[in-house]
């Protein structure tokens, strides 16, 4: 059995997105069980600690460079089209879990899609409901959320924090596969479209109880299952 694992990581993909001293830092502050080396000239940089953690944070960072992935492609496809209001399909995320044990007990990680949390977190809120020995926190990222569940004591029982975890990472495995997200952009960034829109939302929500509208500056996010989604997107574009 191996205590410890070093991996070398290659950051110099976030380069042209991020400060990698900033983003470092960042990993630092999440991933606490970890050991990090100096960052070298190539974007390489040394990360020592148990093998579970060493996971945790290789999840995150394929979810994060995907996330840039796909956020490069609607940059690049929103440059094409003309500047009016237009409506795209995204496709929702599926999470990732995994657990840092430390001297306190165990923490128990679930790395969601943050449509899929929002969505549980408006619809299911009783996933997330946990007595006083529990404490849930999140950290949201753009497109992910980082969802931590630990124990609030050292006589808490270590099954409470994996039975959070598995209730929250099996409804979100059930509804990444039967929501589905639309977006429409503004046509023109003026208050008062922004406020049309704002009201057509409200107006239909009676009618569409289980679709999620999440305003932005630019867009509105509509999530639910397939048929209301794209109902509830054609009644506020009509």
């Amino acid at each position: 059995v191996f205590s410890s694992v070093t991996s070398v990581l290659n950051m110099s993909i976030f380069k042209d997105q991020f400060v990698l001293e900033d983003l470092i830092e960042e990993f630092k502050k999440k991933s606490t069980a970890l050991s990090f080396g100096p960052l070298q000239s190539n974007g390489h940089i040394s990360v020592q600690g148990s093998f579970p953690a060493i996971e945790l944070l290789r999840d995150f960072l394929l979810l994060k460079a995907k996330s840039l992935s796909e956020k490069d492609k609607r940059e690049e496809s929103r440059s094409h089209q003309r500047p009016k209001r237009r409506q795209q399909q995204h496709s929702l995320t599926t999470g990732t879990s995994n657990f840092i044990r430390d001297a306190g007990g165990e923490k128990q990680v679930v790395v969601l899609d943050t449509d899929i949390y929002h969505y549980m977190k408006y619809f299911f809120p009783r996933t997330f409901l946990v007595n006083d020995d529990v404490v849930i926190s999140d950290i949201t990222d753009g497109d992910i959320t980082m969802v931590y569940i630990e124990n609030a004591g050292s006589r808490s029982d270590a099954g409470q924090v994996l039975r959070v975890k598995e209730k929250i990472e099996n409804q979100s495995m059930k509804l990444h596969n039967a929501l589905r997200k639309e977006r429409i952009y503004f046509k023109e960034h003026v208050r008062d479209e922004k406020r049309r829109y704002k009201w057509v939302c409200e107006s239909l929500k009676p009618h569409y109880p289980s679709v999620l509208v999440i305003p932005y500056d630019t867009h509105i996010d509509v999530i639910g299952n397939s048929s209301e989604t794209l109902e509830f997107t054609k009644d506020v574009s009509s």
